[in-house]
This record gives structure tokens, sequence and C-alpha cells, in this order.
């Protein structure tokens, strides 16, 4: 599968794909689909030649767009859902941290099958470290599995809890702000249009006073966000998130909202007529990943759907964004999703419970399972608190093992991967009626207006790179 060199990469095009003065053209999409997406994705993953890896990348990138996949920025839609035109249904956005392909591709197939429009591929600034998916190649993920699956259309891909670290900070504001602005600089340029900065670290609620409370997380909002208008591509408007209380921390309230946004707005403004954020996430009582039991179940919370439903009705009749955000609710209850609309609530993020399916699933060979246990073991030892059990520790910690074991999931047989892709595509199915996402595919479309931006092959192969002496780069014909 894997290509060995440039030639080999060119040899596999014929007769399925034509380039010409920089642009590709599918000639055979079945061929496509069928023969050749597998080959590029794993490539664009796994090869070590960098240089053939960003060929790939490039080549998929170009081929969504010749056959309907765009990136985009969902911008417009929280816009129009702002002004009270569309409502009813809460966005998923979902964080995939392990086999993503197949997850990816499962999220596509109940997509397709509910005429959905409305979902949102995520990752988070501490996922790209531990499951080792830079936002190049993540991008490139979820365009493949779009291609590979048949959909067409707007697909928003969103950089999740861009977070200011408060210890960093502290120590060194310039060098954590730059870390952040270079990780956002390398995130719009693979394609991500959405953009959540968490600057909610900096809250300090040591201060008297709500504005003081919230003034280094509406400063730094502020300052991101002019940022990311400076970079984002001509035509697109990135939708950027805020956020006013740290999930895990006290639930917010309407008065944290009203300072946040009152005092960021006001401090934007002095940027210039800038675009502010589209949505506010608040903390209503959840935890990322839940609270493990002693015996490694998750203890069940009680979310304050109250707070959401209030704090979403301020934020769009005052302040026109889509409504609050809701994290950490992938473990709660079944029961639970239908609310999520009927509060107004304008997007929800769902990450651990597919993790958890992915590990959990009676399909996953459990030789894998416990190699990946093992290892945890022998490797984060200094990560188990003195009063947990083993099944706790394994709970917290086995999210770190889909980097190092990244190609072993990928490489499983076909058929282990296709039953684990139909449980997640059940799930999605069952979180998309849930969500009542139904039928939003036509909204999505005519209100979304995508750009078409031309993938650039020098600087897919430049992420590539690693901080080692720089290769030679090998253009396709016509990149010269």
């Amino acid at each position: 599968m894997r290509y060995k060199t440039i030639a080999d990469f060119k040899d596999s095009l014929k007769g399925i794909v034509d380039i010409k003065d920089s642009r590709v053209n599918v000639t055979d999409a079945s061929k496509f689909k069928n023969q050749l997406i597998d080959r590029l994705i794993f490539n664009s993953v796994f090869n070590e030649n960098k240089e053939v890896k960003g060929n790939c990348r490039w080549l998929i990138k170009s081929a969504a767009l010749n056959l309907g996949v765009r990136p985009a920025s969902i911008q417009e839609l929280y816009d129009a859902m702002g002004r009270g035109e569309y409502k009813g249904f809460t966005v998923p956005a979902v964080n995939i941290r392990g086999l993503s392909y197949d997850v990816a591709r499962g999220m596509f197939r109940a997509a397709k099958k509910n005429n959905n429009g409305t979902f949102i591929f995520e990752i988070a600034r501490s996922e790209i470290g531990y499951t080792e998916q830079p936002p190049a190649e993540y991008a490139t993920v979820m365009l493949a599995a779009a291609l590979k699956e048949g959909y067409k259309g707007p697909i928003f891909i969103q950089g999740d809890h861009y977070q200011v670290n408060a210890k960093k900070y502290s120590a060194d504001k310039d060098k954590e702000l730059s870390g952040l602005k270079k990780l956002i600089k390398d995130s719009i340029s693979a394609g991500f249009y959405n953009i959540d900065i968490d600057s909610s670290t900096m809250v300090d609620l040591s201060k008297s006073d709500l504005k003081e409370q919230q003034r280094l997380n509406y400063e730094i909002a502020a300052d991101i966000t002019a940022y990311i208008r400076e970079l984002q591509p001509k035509g697109v408007t990135v939708s950027v998130g805020g956020e006013i209380g740290e999930v895990g921390g006290k639930n917010s309230t309407a008065e944290e909202l009203k300072a946040f946004m009152d005092n960021y707005l006001n401090t934007l403004k002095k940027k210039g007529n800038l675009k502010g954020i589209s949505k506010i996430s608040i903390q209503t009582g959840t935890t990322h990943g839940g609270v493990p039991l002693p015996d490694g179940t998750v203890a069940k919370v009680k979310l304050d759907f109250d707070t959401l439903e209030k704090l979403s009705k301020i934020a769009r009749e005052e302040y026109g964004l889509c409504g609050a955000v809701q994290h950490g609710a992938s473990t709660l209850p079944d029961e639970a999703f239908d609310r999520f609309p009927k509060t107004g609530t304008g997007e929800v993020h769902l990450a651990t419970g597919f993790q958890n399916m992915i590990y959990e699933s009676r399909n996953l060979p459990s030789d894998l399972r416990e190699e990946v246990y093992r290892y945890l073991k022998e490797t984060s030892a200094g990560d188990k608190k003195p009063n947990e059990t083993d099944e706790q520790f394994i709970y917290k910690t086995r999210k770190k093992a889909f980097g190092p074991f990244k190609e072993k999931f990928w490489t499983l047989p076909s058929s282990v991967k296709d039953a684990i892709g139909k449980e997640i595509e059940d799930k999605f199915d069952f979180l998309f009626k849930k969500l009542n996402v139904v039928n939003t595919y036509d909204i999505v479309n005519k209100v979304v207006k995508p750009v078409d931006v031309q993938p650039d092959l020098k600087r897919e192969i430049e992420a590539c790179l690693d901080s080692g002496p720089k290769e030679k780069i090998v253009l396709m014909p016509g990149q010269d």
C-alpha cells in the first residue's frame, strides 16, 4: 500500500486522475473511490517520504474541490440562527481521536442517511498532541472520508479548545500566545475555517468585579479573533467561538456572559470593524470525558439545562450568536440529547463517548486492547493516583494510546474496521435524530457559500517536514 517513490505515486493516478495547470480532474470517479482514495489517505498519514506524503495530501484536497467537497466556515448558518431564521436543532461537533478515517466515514454515512448537512469535525489543541494528528493531516483525513463515502457539500473542520495555558502564560505570555497563534495559522492553512478560542482558563474568580474576572479572557479572545481575521482566506469568514467558563468548573451565569460579551465586543471594536464570535461555550455541570467510578463506568451527571436555555437565549437575542455551546456531552445518557434542541443550544461537543465505543467494542481484537493497556501501565504509571483503581486509570489514560498505536488501529482487518464503523454509524444516526439535524442538508447548502481555496503543494509538503534538514521539494506537473 505504501508508495516507495514519487514515480510510484504518479503511476497509480493513470486513467483515474488528470493534472493540468495545477488543477486536478478526476476522470474516473468510481476507480478513484474504490481503488485510489484508500491508498492516497494511508500514504498521506504514514508514508515516511515527506514528498510523497505532501503530494498525496495535495491531490486529495484538489480532488475534493473537483468532486464538490469543500472545507467551509459555518459562520453564515450561525448568523442565520442568531437572526432567528433557523432554530430547533443543535449542531454536533465531534472530536475524532482514533480510527479517524473509519469514524469519519461512519459519520458521513449517517449524514447521508439523514440528509444532514449540519455537523462538525473537530480536534482540540491537546488532542493534536497525544493522537499525533496535526491539522494538515486531520483535515485531509476528513476530506478523504467524504470522498470515500460520496458526500458532497461544505465540510466544517474545527479547532476545538485552542486553549491558553494559564501557568505557561504567567511564566511567559508572549511565548504562550505565539505558540497558540502558530497553531491557528497552521490550522487555517490546513482548511480549519472554524476555530474555538479557549481563554476561559484566564478567568480569575478571586476578583470581586465580573469585568475584572473576565478581563484577560476577553482581551486575549479579542486579540486572537483579530489575528484570525488577518489570516482567513479571501471570501472566508472563519467562525470563531469564545468561552466564559472552564469545563469542569462552576456553572456559568448570565452576568458572566454579558460581562464577557460586552467587553469583548468593545475591545474588538477598537481593533477595527471586525466580525466577532459566532457562539459562546459555557459550563453547565459536565466534565470532559465524564467522571470514572472505581469499576471504570461513568458517573451520572446532572446537567443544568435551565442555565443552558437561559444563556442560549441571551446569546441569540442580545448578541446575534447561534446560542450557547455545551462541552463534554458524549458520556451523557441517551435520553438527554433531545433536550439540547429544546433548550436552544447552538452546538454540542462529543468526544470521549466515541473513543469508548472503539475500546469497548466486542469487534476490537482483545490482543490489541490488552497491548494498549499494558503500554499505558508501563509508560503512564506516574499518572495513576494513589486512590485510583486500574479501571479508573485505564479509562482516563487510554486516549493517549491513539497516537503511538495509530498505524495498528488503521491497519486492522477491514472486517474489524467495518464492524466498528457500523457501530459508530448507528450512534451518529441516533444522535442526529435526537439533535434534530435531520433534513438540514439543503439549508446548509443554501446558506453556506463555500469558497474554493486551492491547495498549495509546497505548503502541503512543508507541513510534512520535521525539524530536521529540509528535503528537496518534488512538484507535480504544473506546480512549479
